[in-house]
């Protein structure tokens, strides 16, 4: 039995599309494509970033550690789902549902994370230019990213714990495709108050104030954009951010969505459409996001490909 499973349940049901059964062979193969493309979209931008020394700055070190993280966030939940969609079962164990909760918060909160030192990243760029190699020194990168990984990871252990702590009744059937924190707690069979407490701090934590820095880091950049006379001026400060700024928009206005609703208001379809939104769609687009309008990635891609050709090439005789 797992620590703090004091009823002795084994198991949960994930009802996550299990509705409609006739379309669980189109929604394997959506879902696996879309997460095929997402590791293969964000290994690609890292292996650009890695390769082409000019892309080593701090804006595309970000950008690595973000698609790094984005493969990992994709790879908590939708593996398992496509299990389940293959074999026909809904079951996940206990150990598997409390491991695979630790490691979307884990992930889920780096994202917002590092989502928030980017837009640190750009405010440093616009609005300090003279001094932005000075602030953002690799040593300070480092540990801006360090201090992200630590922060995410004590507060994945501490809602992880939290959640030890509760008791649940038999055949629990979660209506997700994976283990959510917040419909987890509303199943407990145990006092779930402190839970519903660190849960909502923690959200207004690393959801609340990254947004906040966010807004106020744009917020400034807006105000030195106009500052800038020239019209060429102002459309390539703003350019800059405008990727950064698509995929802020698209992750926080549906993960905060989620967390920010309650259950009784809106259905459990459309909270796993959110959920897909932000834990599918925006790690899969932040590729096509950051590279199709950026001629340093696109150079960086078609460098390593030429490289890849060159070092395998091919016998056509």
């Amino acid at each position: 039995m797992a620590p703090g499973n004091k009823t002795g349940v084994s198991e949960f049901l994930l009802l996550g599309f299990s509705e409609e059964a006739d379309m669980h062979p189109l929604i394997f193969g959506l879902f696996l494509s879309m997460y095929l493309i997402t590791v293969f979209g964000n290994l690609l931008l890292i292996l650009a970033v890695s390769s082409d020394s000019c892309l080593h700055t701090p804006m595309y070190f970000f950008l690595s550690n973000l698609s790094f993280v984005d493969i990992c966030f994709i790879s908590a939940t939708i593996p398992k789902m496509l299990q389940n969609i293959h074999s026909k079962r809904k079951v996940i164990t206990y150990a598997g549902c409390i491991t695979q909760m630790y490691f979307f918060i884990l992930f889920a909160g780096l994202d917002a994370l590092l989502l928030t030192v980017m837009a640190y990243d750009r405010f440093v760029a616009i609005c300090h230019p003279l001094h932005y190699m000075v602030i953002m020194n690799p040593q300070i990168c480092q540990i801006l990213v360090m201090v992200s990984w630590i922060t995410s990871v004590l507060d994945s252990l501490l809602q992880t714990l939290m959640t030890l702590r509760l008791s649940f009744c038999r055949n629990v059937k979660l209506p997700h495709y994976f283990c959510e924190l917040k419909q987890l707690i509303q199943l407990a069979c145990s006092d779930k108050c402190l839970n519903n407490m660190v849960m909502n701090f923690a959200a207004g934590l690393l959801g609340g104030i990254p947004l906040a820095g966010i807004l106020y880091s744009y917020y400034k950049i807006v105000a030195s954009i106009r500052g800038i006379s020239s019209a060429q001026g102002k459309y390539k400060a703003f350019s800059t951010c405008a990727s950064h700024l698509s995929g802020v928009s698209l992750f926080f206005s549906t993960s905060l969505g989620i967390y920010l609703s309650s259950s009784a208001t809106h259905s459990s379809y459309l909270i796993e459409i959110n959920s897909v939104m932000y834990t599918v769609v925006t790690p899969m687009l932040n590729p096509f996001i950051y590279s199709l309008r950026n001629k340093h990635i696109k150079r960086a891609l078609k460098a390593f490909f030429h490289m890849a050709a060159i070092r395998s090439p091919v016998d056509l005789g």
